[in-house]
């Protein structure tokens, strides 16, 4: 298993907006020590970008799909490419 950062991309699909979905992704996240941010979709997902161990990722991902987060979700999308570095904390976009 190797060290390098990497970037976690999840589309969260579900009753997601208007319900604390993104704050409580923030708090998770930085609990993790990861940055990068939760943003709300035109169509009603949220869209999270996670940078950090790959392990510190696949336990957000894992909370995502927990079944504890506000709201519902009913699917997780997620994609995995290499850290770009450019991401400072975690924010609500």
């Amino acid at each position: 298993m190797t060290a390098d950062p990497v970037r976690l991309s999840a589309w969260v699909h579900g009753l997601v907006q208007g319900v604390g979905f993104r704050w409580w992704t923030r708090s998770r996240a930085l609990e993790l020590g990861l940055t990068g941010f939760a943003r709300n979709a035109r169509d009603g997902r949220v869209h999270v970008i996670a940078e950090g161990p790959r392990a510190h990722c696949e336990q957000l991902l894992e909370l995502l799909r927990s079944g504890q987060t506000p709201g519902r979700v009913d699917l997780v999308v997620e994609d995995w490419v290499a850290a770009q570095g450019e991401l400072v904390g975690f924010e609500e976009r």
